[in-house]
């Protein structure tokens, strides 16, 4: 019966071009790379814009560290390109970081400073204490093979809807955040999916697909410059201040305000302060981030036609990732880092899976965050032209996760309520927790501020919540009869 299904499921994909170790040409490499360094930008922005003013930094201050999260996040990629899993993952700044971040900014004894300029400072320098504690979680879950060893209760029925929650679970960053400037969001969306998907045939080079290729970098240019010409002609004039920031291309103050050269150094804010009440409510952000990795981890392997990264790389991948965390911390990042879900999609939507590509762009990173201006020119395209994309490659690496179903029979009772179980308290516990979320707590809120924090993040990670539903019914329900059911044989 087998031989008549027209469509085996099959361990790799089989219509990518270039997979993890083969290598387009030059010219086309190095327009992938800044393809790549483009769409990252996005959430480097992003962090920074909402947590440097909330600490009292001042627009100068947001561009230097815009500029050392990039520079590190150029390094962590090398690293993980270099040395981790090897996959071609994109390493940046994390939301999952945030809830922790903002429980820092809040104590009040970094309130109580009345400068601003030494309010930032201070609090940077906390923030920085307790990443570099927290990275050493990560650091001995990878390096003693402990997640290596977790990840071996991974069947292809649990790692669906973990994955799948990666991109699904990221909706909130798709069109609410497209939906602030619809007259710039909703082209953008638009013309995605048309150069992408149905131009993708026709070759304006004879041996260069350039819509399929290089999608991102034709409809960013010509979303930006509409986006300059309603600027310039005075459209958002008397505009709400949101509609403003959202739409205008002068308001981010990031290419009046970055220097033209700045070169990232360690303890660059003054040495770290250290807390164990900051240090412990980071330590929620790593566990989310190992989690949230894990899964972009698999859906980049499926993506560049490799097998699934076994226990000891998915350890060796952890353990670098808390390196990365501790560089965070050490060079002042305002944020930790996790893999950018963003550029495991372009994998998928561009073909290209090449590891060189991915290498480059960290190149263009460190670039760009040492040379300023340069950088910030292109940091100042509206967000809502990235929310665009968004709704198009989270959904993508959400599909991928989905895609592992193929080796698991979905014709089993347990497995449907297993996965539909997972997928909506996946998708449902988040919502409920974030919908709580102020500047000033969580849903949370006892009289331990560390704990509310540490909480409040672990449930309001979707990829975090589906892993553990999914991952404790998949080994605790009738596991021993339905080894084959849970694709265990395809893993």
């Amino acid at each position: 019966m087998a031989a008549d299904i027209s469509h085996p499921p099959m361990e790799q994909l089989q219509d990518l071009e270039y997979c993890i170790d083969s290598n387009p040409p030059w010219p086309e490499t190095i327009l992938l790379a800044f393809q790549n360094y483009i769409l990252m930008l996005g959430t480097t922005v992003m962090i920074p814009s909402l947590l440097v003013p909330y600490m009292g930094g001042s627009n100068k201050d947001k561009a230097c560290v815009i500029q050392t999260l990039l520079f590190v996040s150029g390094m962590n990629t090398l690293l993980q390109t270099l040395f981790g899993t090897r996959l071609p993952a994109v390493v940046g700044g994390s939301f999952a970081y945030v809830m922790p971040i903002l429980y820092i900014i809040n104590d009040s004894s970094l309130q109580r400073i009345p400068d601003h300029h030494d309010r930032f400072i201070q609090t940077m320098r906390a923030i920085q204490g307790a990443l570099i504690v927290a990275s050493s979680v990560q650091i001995v879950a990878g390096y003693s093979q402990l997640w290596g060893l977790f990840s071996r209760f991974f069947s292809p029925l649990g790692m669906a809807p973990a994955v799948g929650l990666v991109g699904l679970g990221l909706f909130q960053r798709g069109f609410p955040i497209l939906g602030n400037c619809v007259e710039i969001g909703l082209p953008m969306l638009l013309l995605v999916i048309g150069v992408s998907q149905y131009l993708k045939h026709t070759r304006l080079l004879k041996d260069v697909p350039i819509f399929e290729r290089f999608p991102l970098l034709i409809c960013i240019s010509i979303i930006w410059i509409y986006s300059i010409i309603l600027t310039a002609s005075g459209t958002y004039r008397n505009r709400p201040n949101p509609t403003q920031t959202s739409c205008r291309t002068d308001r981010a103050y990031i290419i009046s305000t970055a220097p033209w050269f700045m070169f990232p150094y360690p303890l660059q804010w003054g040495p770290p302060t250290f807390s164990a009440g900051h240090s412990f409510a980071m330590m929620s952000s790593v566990l989310v981030s190992m989690a949230e990795s894990t899964g972009a981890y698999m859906a980049a392997s499926r993506l560049a036609i490799a097998t699934p990264p076994p226990a000891y790389v998915l350890s060796r991948g952890i353990g670098w990732q808390g390196i990365g965390v501790l560089l965070d911390g050490l060079y002042g990042t305002g944020t930790g880092s996790t893999v950018s879900v963003e550029n495991v999609g372009l994998l998928g939507f561009t073909r290209v899976g090449s590891r060189r590509v991915v290498q480059i762009s960290a190149g263009f990173m460190i670039f760009f965050s040492i040379f300023g201006k340069f950088g910030a020119v292109f940091a100042s395209i509206p967000f809502p032209i990235f929310a665009a994309l968004y709704c198009v490659l989270f959904g993508l690496v959400g599909a991928v996760g989905l895609s592992f179903l193929q080796f698991t029979n979905m014709n089993s009772m347990r497995n449907l309520i297993i996965l539909g179980l997972s997928l909506f308290l996946g998708i449902s516990i988040p919502q409920y927790f974030n919908g709580y979320v102020t500047v000033q707590h969580g849903l949370v809120h006892t009289n331990a501020g560390w704990f509310n924090a540490f909480l409040n993040t672990i449930f309001a990670s979707p990829p975090t919540v589906g892993l553990i539903v999914a991952v404790f019914l998949d080994n605790t329900l009738d596991v021993v009869d339905s080894k084959k059911d849970r694709g265990m044989p395809w893993w």
